[in-house]
This record gives C-alpha cells, structure tokens and sequence, in this order.
C-alpha cells in the first residue's frame, strides 16, 4: 500500500497548503506563512524519506481492482482510494492535503508548474458572477453547497518547443470593376502567391489527461507560461492533481495540428493586397523539437442535470472560464404563461380604458 506525503507546519504539527493568494504555504491552525524557498531542501527529503513508508505495507496487494489504489494518510491513518492518476487529494477523514509522492517518482515528476494565483473564494464568486440573471437556470446550478463543491485541480500538460521551417502556396485574386454608360464591367486576375519563412515555437501546451476535454482546456488558454516554476510537491498541497495518461507521443499530432494552424495564420497576415487568397498547400518542416511536463492550474465544477454533464472551467491562474449551462424548462413553461398573462392584462386594461373614452 502506497504513504501519501503532506507538509507540517513546525510550529504547530498541522497541515498546511499552498495559499494562490499569498503564494506562499500556509498553516490555517497558526496562521504562519513560509516561502517556497524554504521548502525545496524539505521537499528533497521528503524524496530521500520514501523508503521508510515500507513500515506500512501489508500483505493485501496494491492493485485492489483494476485501475484503483489504496493510500494511506499519515495523519489519521485512514485509507484513501484513488486510480491511477491521482496525485494529489485531500483525506475524506480529516481533511488534511495529501500528495501521493510515488506518482512523482523518476520520469512522471513534472519539469514545471504553474501555481494557482486564484483561489476558491475568487473561483466561487466568478461562478456566481455567471449565473447572476440567469432565471431559467435549473437551482442545483445555484445551490451554494454545490457551488462549494468547485475543485482546483493540477491538469498534465506537455509542453512542446520547436523551430518550424515553412513553405505555403496561394491562389490569390484581384477583383476590379468599372462600368461605362451602358454596361458594368467585372475584371478578375488570378495570381500564384508564395510564402516562405520559418518562426520558433516554445511551451505549446496539450493536456495529457484524457480525463480533461482538450476544447475545454484550449478554452481557458492563455497561461502564462512566463510564470511556471520549477516543480515542488508543496505546490499540490490543497489542491487535487493528476498524472498524465497520454504519453508525449500520444499528443505529438494535437501539437503539430496546433503549430501548423498558429504556422499558417502568421505567414497569411504577410501577404496583402489581393481581394480573396486561397491556401492550396502548406509545407511545415520541425526542427529541435523538444517536450516537458508541467503542471497547469484549473477550477473545475461539474453539474448533472437530466442526465447530462455541465462543466464550468476557470484559469486558475488568469480568472478565464467557460462553462455551458442549460434552461430549465419547468420555469422557462412558469415565466413564459407569467409573461403572457402579464401582457393579457395589460393589453385588456388599455383596451377597456379605450372602450370609455
């Protein structure tokens, strides 16, 4: 059975978190601040520490069934499942961060993470934000126990750097017209336009969780890669993460697709002056390609409601969101014949005010 990892605070033995406020870790018991700095060397023990969970292992296989693991949190003892990806969580016992080290062992530790710099309260209030006006929206949407339910969760991401050599070939036009006393005339010239150029690509990222819908993580973008930092287990603490399930290879055709497009939309802003221009092929050679693995901050709310998932998705580093949302057509049917019958009113009183005058 896999030890789960947590953060002390010295000064009172309780656990602490990393605050997206403060950026910095933080006891909620004490109220003491630390800096990340500090942690680093702790963290490296945490590392160096591992072997001695093997006190806590048992007989019973790891594997309980296929896709699931035990943990076991070191502060109450209790026992903690998670699948095969989980690498962070908090204990449904006592509450307390935890932060599954083995998912981080050798090359599924991650080069960088971005921090969060948005915290629950800002998440909760973004989302309320949303809804506000909204009178058709079902109430479990609104519920405020639900709305507490919102997660920050650390999604995988590849990060992908290359230089991009290319070549792209257009069928452009020039449209004039003119006309004269007695006809319009309309004079169409077509030109073969090419276009060559190389540019320099660094961090496109692609989640690496099939667990994440790649449009809703395209949606919340940019992050700020500027901002990521290298990767310390104490940023996870408080925060739900996982590791990734698709490989750098699996992922290497979603980047390609999203360099080629990013490739193709820079060289087209180079060409001017025609009235229509048509791609007819594209050519885009990679070069020194190269990818890490980071970490990406995320608050994510998922919704049930007839049978359907909605999900709100926020940056939780910029304050982005998206989120569907559906009507609730027992109210829409309410508001509607309310609406009319407001409207019947109306037009009868006016028209019974006309019938006396």
């Amino acid at each position: 059975m896999a030890v789960l990892q947590e953060y002390k605070c010295p000064c009172c033995d309780g656990a602490i978190a990393f605050d997206a406020r403060l950026q910095k870790m933080k006891c909620p018991y004490c109220d003491t601040e630390f800096e990340m700095k500090t942690l680093a060397a702790y963290d490296d023990a945490l590392h160096e520490d591992r072997d001695d969970a093997m006190v806590w292992e048992s007989s019973t296989s790891e594997q309980l069934v296929e896709g699931i693991r035990a943990y076991v949190c070191n502060t109450c003892g209790g026992e903690i499942l998670g699948d095969d990806q989980t690498a962070a969580t908090a204990c449904p016992y006592c509450g307390n961060p935890v932060v599954m080290m083995q998912q981080f062992a050798g090359v599924l530790k991650p080069d960088l993470v971005i921090p969060f710099r948005v915290d629950k309260k800002t998440a909760i209030a973004g989302l309320k934000k949303h809804y506000m006006g909204k009178r058709l929206l079902p109430k479990v949407f609104k519920n405020e126990n639900h709305l507490k339910e919102i997660q920050g969760i650390y999604v995988p991401v590849w990060l992908f750097d290359a230089g991009a050599q290319a070549d792209v070939r257009y069928k452009g036009t020039i449209v004039q017209t003119w006309s004269d006393s007695r006809y319009n005339y309309t004079k169409t010239s077509y030109y073969a336009v090419r276009r060559s150029g190389s540019l320099q690509f660094a961090r496109i990222p692609v989640d690496g969780s099939s667990k994440m819908d790649n449009t809703l993580m395209e949606s919340i973008e940019p992050f700020d890669s500027s901002k990521a930092v290298d990767f310390q287990t104490a940023y996870l603490a408080g925060y739900l993460a996982d590791k990734y399930d698709a490989d750098a290879d699996s992922c290497i055709e979603r980047a390609n697709a999203r360099i080629k497009r990013s490739t193709e939309e820079s060289i087209a802003k180079t060409v001017s002056g025609y009235t229509s221009l048509i791609p007819e092929h594209t050519s885009v050679q990679l070069t020194q390609g190269k990818t890490r693995y980071a970490l990406y901050p995320v608050w994510i709310l998922n919704t049930k409601w007839k049978d359907k998932t909605y999900t709100f998705a926020m940056n939780g580093q910029t304050g982005k969101f998206v989120g569907d949302l559906p009507i609730d057509k027992g109210i829409y049917k309410r508001w509607f014949f309310g609406v009319t019958a407001a409207a019947t009113a109306v037009a009868y009183a006016l028209s019974y005010l006309l019938w006396l005058i």
